[in-house]
């Protein structure tokens, strides 16, 4: 499957790759989209994913763009928005981040309305599915267009959260921001041993999550665990996904 997504950020127009979808096994109940780490694409995560026990899960794996990256001097690589450290204290590409926010968004509007919905994603993936559940609870992106879908479930592996200092004002808004961020459920996990985002980033992370008003958090630590994955934690994101959202109630 093929994407034409494009947007255009300081004068320059940037095209989304190519997305993997994983279709469910069984009855359809949700659809997840994945989003992969900077300088990767949604192929390597759609195998993974395709190999998790959830039948009732539809997997959609969209390939960021290519463009130049401030962390890496310029040079460009797959990435969801500019990034020059990846830490909560950084500069924020909120444009970036609002364009990658609105294309996932786009990307879920088609399903079909017994569905739940979900966003998770690694490393920088991780970052701009917590930028989606700020949009979705604040009800507008960052730019003050409207968040068009309702979420049910956020997940991020060893990433942090962008627009830290901002968030807070955000959600407490206005009473309807503050309800849907507590009701937002959110898996976090980290490695103790990450060398890129280190784990106090995503320690951070969590914290100001909790301080906004997103309470239904689950943060999980990972001794040894460095900037990748493990079958431990990809098993613990399926227990949860199978909890959060009902899946348990239909074999089929």
């Amino acid at each position: 499957m093929s994407s034409s997504g494009t947007y255009c950020a300081r004068g320059v127009r940037r095209e989304y790759g190519r997305t993997y979808v994983v279709r469910p096994k069984g009855r359809h109940l949700a659809t997840i989209v994945w989003l992969h780490g900077i300088g990767d694409n949604g192929n390597s995560w759609s195998q993974v994913l395709g190999n998790l026990p959830l039948d009732n899960v539809k997997w959609i794996c969209p390939t960021a763009p290519t463009r130049p990256v401030a962390a890496f001097g310029g040079f460009p690589c797959t990435a969801w928005f500019d990034v020059e450290e990846t830490s909560v204290d950084g500069p924020d590409d909120v444009q970036g981040l609002d364009a990658s926010a609105a294309h996932i968004a786009n990307l879920l509007s088609s399903e079909p309305s017994d569905v739940r919905l979900g966003i998770g994603g690694f490393s920088m993936g991780a970052a701009t599915a917590l930028h989606s559940a700020a949009c979705y609870a604040h009800g507008r992106f960052s730019n003050g267009v409207a968040y068009p879908i309702t979420l049910s479930a956020i997940i991020g592996l060893s990433g942090w959260l962008p627009c830290s200092r901002a968030l807070r004002t955000k959600i407490e808004s206005s009473q309807t921001a503050f309800r849907r961020a507590a009701a937002l459920p959110i898996m976090l996990g980290h490695g103790r041993g990450d060398e890129v985002v280190t784990y106090g980033n995503g320690e951070r992370s969590a914290e100001f999550l909790r301080n906004s008003g997103f309470s239904y958090l689950n943060f999980k630590a990972y001794n040894g665990l460095g900037h990748h994955t493990i079958p431990e934690e990809v098993d613990d994101v399926s227990k949860w996904l199978r909890a959060r959202l009902g899946l348990d109630r239909s074999c089929g």
